[in-house]
């Protein structure tokens, strides 16, 4: 395909962070690339086109760029160019459906590139359909390039199957062709935490953090994951630094919040526990095991109406999950 459209999604491949999308199921926050300067000077369109497209990308006004080249593929629909540069934006502009179905089109005109064919599988992850996602990265990971985006995201969709084994392995290729990924380290951690290997789990949280603490801006997850265990575990020692290094990276995690509210409840500091369980809360408000959390500390400081309120919160946002997931697994 034409230079500008593999220009474009070289950045698609940098927003697909491993720990800015979540596991399958739950989602994390998908955070969009910063747009190039120029992505569109080779497109087959007129100059007044070109220009409008250029400034709406310019201002990060995806919806007007989505609004021209839907026009523009109207009148040019057999141009995999402009398809595959619809997906890039509809993809920048959250709209994950519309770019699979637009990489989708181009594929019947002209084979995807990587970097296309990646761009696709993300999209079906942040659908919630691994299922779709799974057969692009098995491509992916045997075009011979080893780009250790591929295995990591194989990995991860073994650990949601409950595919250990499976996941161990593409976790490890992942490290293997790229020994400075961070969020590999960071997600074999959380599978090896999984099967119950929980010194093979810190040391690969510690890597994560090593790692970590080179990159700008550094990830708040290795972090969390870590001192989570360390609660888990019962090793209260060594369980607040690395929480209070995840949210010195992201103050506005809820994960880190709820997991130091735990630490600070252990600690009998149910003042300051209660703070942190109210962050995360706030910064999450279909978060629902704070408020659990919440009604226990309440129920110790003998505010029983309190206690249940917090308890009733949680079981209306647990509830309401429930029924997103079953809706989610019905669509399928």
């Amino acid at each position: 395909m034409l230079a500008a459209a593999p220009l474009f999604l070289g950045f698609i491949l940098a927003v697909a962070s491993p720990q800015e999308l979540t596991d399958v199921e739950s989602g994390r926050d998908l955070t969009p690339p910063t747009a190039p300067a120029s992505i569109v000077p080779s497109l087959p369109l007129d100059p007044p086109q070109r220009s409008a497209l250029q400034s709406a990308v310019n201002r990060r006004d995806y919806n007007t760029a989505e609004e021209l080249l839907a026009t523009d593929i109207d009148k040019n629909p057999k141009s995999p160019e402009l398809l595959s540069v619809l997906a890039s934006i509809s993809f920048l502009n959250g709209n994950y459906l519309n770019a699979a179905i637009a990489l989708k089109k181009a594929e019947k005109l002209a084979p995807l590139n990587n970097r296309e064919r990646f761009t696709l599988a993300m999209a079906y992850v942040a659908l919630k359909r691994p299922d779709w996602a799974r057969p692009e990265l098995e491509k992916l990971a045997q075009s011979g390039e080893k780009n250790a985006m591929y295995p990591y995201w194989l990995s991860r969709l073994d650990y949601n199957d409950m595919n250990f084994e499976s996941a161990t392995a593409n976790g490890r290729r992942a490290i293997e062709w790229d020994p400075n990924f961070m969020r590999a380290y960071d997600n074999l951690g959380l599978i090896y935490e999984a099967i119950g290997e929980f010194d093979e789990a810190i040391e690969s949280y510690s890597a994560a953090l090593n790692l970590n603490d080179r990159q700008k801006p550094c990830s708040p997850w290795p972090g969390m994951n870590q001192g989570a265990l360390f609660i888990k575990l019962g090793q209260l020692n060594r369980a607040e630094a690395p929480l209070r290094e995840s949210i010195g990276c992201d103050a506005r995690f809820p994960q880190a919040h709820y997991q130091l509210g735990l630490w600070l409840e252990k600690q009998n500091q149910l003042a300051g526990a209660l703070h942190e369980l109210e962050q995360a809360a706030a910064l999450n408000p279909t978060y629902p095991e704070p408020h659990y959390a919440e009604g226990r500390i309440y129920r110790k400081l003998g505010e029983e109406a309190k206690a249940e309120q917090a308890w009733s919160k949680f079981h209306e946002l647990k509830e309401a999950k429930a029924k997103t997931t079953k809706l989610r697994k019905q669509s399928r």
